[in-house]
């Protein structure tokens, strides 16, 4: 088939071979008796001098204002017309939910950057309480419905979509079997500049600076400690670490009462820290003043490295007050996590 010629109209070409029923001469009607040639005419055509097949296709195409291969009456390509076809109108959407439609993919990355999922019946009601809007998508297991009823008729009367859906396919949608029972799809929260946290805060502000921690279980541990003695800033490089579902539902609802603090740099960050007042506190498992014997000032950032390195030097080096926490010697130190919990509920015992 060729479909490609445009006629005049600007419709397609369409052609296609004769049957070999079209190509012969039509016979008279049995019920009228019309049609069919008679003998005569037949006689009479047969007598007319021929003419090669070439110049009765040009003269008839000549008088149609078509091409020669178009009028071409023994030709066994009948044409037929219709309207061109609109190659735009035929790609698929660039939108849509559809597995069908097409989504551009800098677009899609895009959107996997800016948002995360959180799971856990804590972690998504106390999400829900805190920012709501941030909401993109929800998924339930049945049992967890009557909990969640108040979510629900939010969902719906926001035009949110959510799915009740088994366990199996709960699991997929949140990309771990320990979810819950429910999973929120949302927005992320950017990190506030250290100059909007020192323009709000509080006379009493203790704020903890996490140096390379990306466990998002000792991540969780971390703001659930925070949330329960009142440190409500957290200094990181990456303000997206705190958003984990892991790490969210780990906080079991503590990451919704603890803001992320981002600066140029880490170093930089607590320098801003320092001139604003605050009294930088490093810790060490080894050296410093024994955590009992400290006196914890009132407005600190508390800075904490990893387990196996501990601090770096630049980081150590900027501290005001270094302090340790005791204890039998049986093992190297505290897990971070842990470790930040003994030193907050000091800070709370002292500031309270």
């Amino acid at each position: 088939m060729n479909d490609e010629f445009k006629g005049k109209s600007g419709k397609v070409k369409v052609m296609y071979v004769r049957g070999d029923e079209e190509n012969k001469p039509r016979g008279q009607n049995p019920r009228t008796g019309k049609g069919g040639r008679s003998d005569a005419a037949g006689q009479e055509r047969d007598r007319r001098p021929s003419r090669p097949a070439d110049a009765r296709g040009r003269d008839r195409g000549e008088e149609r204002g078509i091409s020669r291969d178009q009028g071409r009456e023994g030709s066994p390509w009948r044409t037929v017309s219709r309207p061109p076809v609109d190659d735009e109108a035929s790609q698929p959407a660039h939108s849509g939910i559809s597995g069908k439609s097409f989504i551009d993919p800098v677009q899609l990355r895009r959107q996997r950057q800016e948002e995360s999922r959180v799971y856990g019946e804590n972690a998504c009601h106390a999400l829900f309480q805190s920012r709501p809007e941030s909401i993109v998508r929800a998924w339930f297991v049945q049992s967890v419905t009557p909990r969640f009823r108040e979510t629900l008729r939010w969902l719906a009367a926001n035009r949110k979509a959510y799915h009740v859906v088994d366990d199996e396919e709960l699991a997929k949608a949140a990309g771990t079997e320990h979810h819950g029972g429910v999973c929120f799809l949302i927005k992320k929260r950017t990190g506030m500049p250290v100059k909007t946290w020192l323009a709000q805060a509080e006379a009493r502000d203790c704020v903890l600076a996490l140096e390379d921690i990306g466990n998002p279980h000792n991540l969780g541990g971390i703001m659930r400690s925070c949330a329960h003695f009142g440190a409500r800033g957290v200094l990181v490089n990456d303000a997206s670490l705190l958003e984990s579902g892991a790490a969210v539902r780990t906080a079991e609802g503590g990451a919704e009462h603890v803001t992320a603090i981002s600066d140029e740099s880490f170093e930089a960050g607590l320098e801003a820290f320092r001139r604003a007042g605050y009294t930088i506190v490093t810790t060490s498992s080894h050296k410093g003043t024994p955590l009992a014997e400290a006196t914890l000032p009132a407005k600190m950032v508390l800075v904490l490295g990893q387990e196996r390195d501990g601090l770096s030097e630049s980081a150590w080096q900027q501290g005001d007050l270094s302090v340790s926490i005791g204890g039998t010697g049986k093992v190297e130190s505290l897990n971070v996590s842990v470790a930040t919990g003994v030193l907050l509920a000091e800070w709370w015992r002292q500031n309270r």
